[in-house]
């Protein structure tokens, strides 16, 4: 199991440490419902330093980048980032992704979930056939997020880049705590505002910047978060989880990320997706709030109220910022309508839930 830079000191603070994507990481500290309400009020730190970077590089990285994701890359210009995936072959998808325009046209770095680098890594490069300079990053590169209402308010002090009216999906880069070549951006994946900082992790720099994050943040009762409280900061926002809500066997049209396939270029499974946009899919992913007390979970099936299964759970929660439970399920596209009633299957027991609008909170 690897370690990130910061274990240490996860563990130094009484985490709850687990096993996740290869990683020893932090899972929480104080408990779920507070680190969440930390975020959605205040501010809070996220090790996120298991994710993936690639950078490519060359002349013709953007084409590479144009045939293996559904978004438009040709639209970033040096700055700029935009979210997307990896199609395969059948109509699904790889894993969901970031690209970052360093150089444009010269210059990307793509940001990957943790547990499929090697699997991105390997479906990139089977698709290189112009030699684009490809590096994989992940190993050396530490990353934090810093999320919250005050995230940027608290950060803007440890640097003179402007990043308090840094844009959603843009990044700068610079010095930040003392540290050169940092690159700060706001991507975010909680929906509470806020920066990633991503560094190289060498000469002490992850110790630096940790320590001077955290004294400027706990005067103002910022906190380390665990990646549970993550998990349902982006639930209560929509965003789709790989692995959970989006696979190898879900398509973009099928997710509600429509508007990350763009048919304006050539790309894997482009007619796949095309012929879904056309003639509409036969699920859709949807939202569900509970009616009836109980917590729908990851695999929980779903039915009518024939008794007919139509759908099953993807990730599912007690939101701390609504009081309720609530979920994200794929469901047959006739029962995909905001407040169609529909039943989750919990403990053979058929409990009542409405399909609603996201974002949740």
């Amino acid at each position: 199991m690897k370690n990130t830079p910061f274990t240490d000191r996860h563990i130094a603070l009484g985490a709850k440490m687990a096993a996740f994507a290869g990683y020893n990481m932090p899972i929480s500290y104080t408990g779920i419902n507070e680190e969440h309400h930390c975020v959605r009020t205040n501010a809070g730190v996220f090790d996120v330093s298991h994710m993936g970077e690639f950078i490519l590089k060359g002349a013709n990285a953007l084409d590479l980048i144009q045939r293996v994701t559904s978004n438009d890359a040709a639209k970033l210009k040096d700055g700029q980032a935009q979210y997307s995936c990896l199609p395969n072959n059948n109509g699904g998808i790889v894993d969901d992704l970031l690209v970052y325009c360093i150089e444009q046209n010269k210059t990307y770095m793509l940001v990957v979930n943790a547990s499929n680098i090697e699997k991105d890594w390997n479906w990139i490069s089977s698709h290189n056939t112009q030699g684009v300079e490809m590096h994989n990053i992940s190993d050396k590169t530490a990353l934090l997020a810093i999320q919250g209402p005050h995230a940027v308010q608290y950060m803007q002090q440890l640097t003179d880049m402007d990043i308090t009216n840094l844009k959603y999906y843009t990044f700068t880069k610079g010095k930040f705590a003392g540290v050169d070549n940092v690159l700060i951006s706001a991507t975010g994946y909680t929906g509470a505002g806020g920066v990633e900082i991503y560094f190289e992790d060498k000469d002490g720099d992850a110790d630096k910047i940790w320590e001077e994050i955290f004294r400027i943040g706990m005067q103002h009762g910022m906190k380390p978060i665990g990646l549970a409280a993550r998990d349902t900061l982006r639930l209560e926002m929509g965003f789709c989880l790989y692995g959970n809500d989006i696979d190898d066997t879900t398509s973009p049209m099928e997710a509600g990320l429509g508007w990350i396939t763009k048919f304006t270029k050539d790309f894997t499974s482009r007619e796949v997706f095309e012929r879904q946009k056309n003639n509409g899919v036969v699920r859709k992913l949807v939202g569900l709030e509970m009616i009836d007390k109980g917590i729908p979970r990851h695999g929980y099936p779903i039915q009518n109220a024939a008794g007919q299964e139509i759908g099953i759970i993807t990730s599912g929660t007690q939101s701390p910022s609504l009081g309720k439970a609530i979920g994200m399920a794929y469901v047959t596209t006739e029962n995909a309508a905001p407040g169609t009633d529909v039943f989750v299957m919990i403990r053979d027991k058929a409990v009542k839930a409405q399909v609603v609008k996201m974002p949740f909170a």
